[in-house]
């Protein structure tokens, strides 16, 4: 065993009533099937003492598709399961506030066949405070408060919505941001105002943003020309059988630092860019009739933008209906010439201001 790890070595015995607990909380029906914290009253107290005056019994939500009571209590309880530290509670209850907002879907988030799942980024200054990661590897491993936020509002879906594997929860087949799926946004990396505050909140403000997200589709451009790279880009965004180009709804766009300081230095504003890609990421209504349900029974060219004739199989069909569905952040490592490009589901963005004690 290695000098790093050897002191994780603890005697079996002393491990018998927790995993114990771990079992019955598996076996319950509990767990997104990793071990969880055992949520002793105690440990929930400390969590609910955060936001102290707030009684823990206020009812944040209710969770669809079973309708649940997202108490803050009960919201801690899936904090304390997921590993957070009491700190993070006011990020998973802003998250929580969020999805409930009628332009998320959630119902339908919960119940669908697609692939998504609820992405949760964070803005502001809580970011840093909490060591939110945004920077190399910030939709992976290796960073407590991305792993165990994510975590924990996935938990309060399944045990407070009921949205359970093959049950109400009809994914196809998931992604692995099922088990957590959580940001920052790398702002000091930014050459644009920190999506918060193109939002209209403060920059002192901190906020939670969710979006119902697939997993993130890689877009490597080496060189060195602006406009190439939102050609990339674009065709990346409208390619034959995503999602997002029947459904249309809000898409997300995250720049790698490079990227992001490439397009700047050429001075392309963010608005700019989202008009880039809307007036480029498009295909025409003959190929979308070949790859999926936008005429006929499953009619879905209603929610394309009006000036597209859906009669007309020259007609160039976008990827979202205006430029402002487009919404871009930065983050990622240093260096590395990647951005990643997240399909949508139909839903709406929406980003909640969290309350810190």
């Amino acid at each position: 065993m290695s000098e790093r790890h050897s002191d994780l070595a603890t005697p079996a015995e002393s491990l018998g009533p927790l995993l114990d607990s771990i079992d019955l909380m598996y076996e319950t029906g509990w767990t997104d099937g990793l071990p969880v914290v055992p949520p002793t009253r105690d440990r929930v107290k400390q969590f609910t003492d955060v936001l102290s005056p707030r009684d823990p019994g206020e009812l944040i939500a209710e969770i669809p598709p079973l309708g649940g009571n997202a108490t803050i209590e009960r919201v801690a309880v899936n904090a304390v399961m997921a590993g957070c530290l009491p700190e993070y509670l006011p990020v998973v209850v802003a998250a929580i506030k969020a999805m409930v907002d009628d332009r998320f879907n959630l119902r339908g988030v919960q119940c669908s066949t697609g692939i998504h799942t609820p992405l949760v980024i964070v803005n502001g200054p809580i970011a840093k405070k909490l060591d939110i990661n945004s920077g190399y590897n910030c939709f992976g491993q290796g960073w407590r408060a991305n792993a165990t936020i994510g975590r924990a509002v996935k938990l309060v879906l399944v045990n407070l919505g009921g949205a359970f594997p093959g049950e109400t929860n009809k994914s196809t087949f998931g992604h692995p941001g099922s088990y957590t799926y959580c940001m920052a946004e790398a702002e000091d990396a930014s050459p644009w105002e920190p999506y918060h505050v193109e939002m209209g909140f403060a920059a002192e403000d901190s906020t939670v943003t969710v979006f119902p997200a697939e997993a993130p589709h890689n877009v490597m451009y080496h060189a060195a020309n602006s406009r190439d790279f939102l050609t990339v880009l674009a065709d990346t965004m409208c390619t034959l059988g995503n999602v997002q180009m029947y459904v249309m709804g809000s898409t997300c766009v995250v720049l790698g630092p490079e990227h992001a300081r490439m397009l700047s230095e050429d001075r392309w504003l963010k608005r700019d860019i989202k008009t880039f890609l809307f007036e480029r990421a498009r295909k025409p209504v003959r190929l979308l009739r070949h790859g999926g349900p936008p005429v006929g029974d499953s009619q879905r060219s209603h929610l394309w933008p009006r000036f597209v004739d859906a009669d007309d199989d020259d007609q160039m069909v976008p990827v979202v209906r205006r430029p402002e569905d487009i919404h871009i952040f930065v983050a990622g490592g240093a260096g590395g010439p990647h951005s990643a490009y997240l399909p949508g589901w139909g839903s709406r963005m929406v980003t909640e201001k969290i309350q810190e004690p």
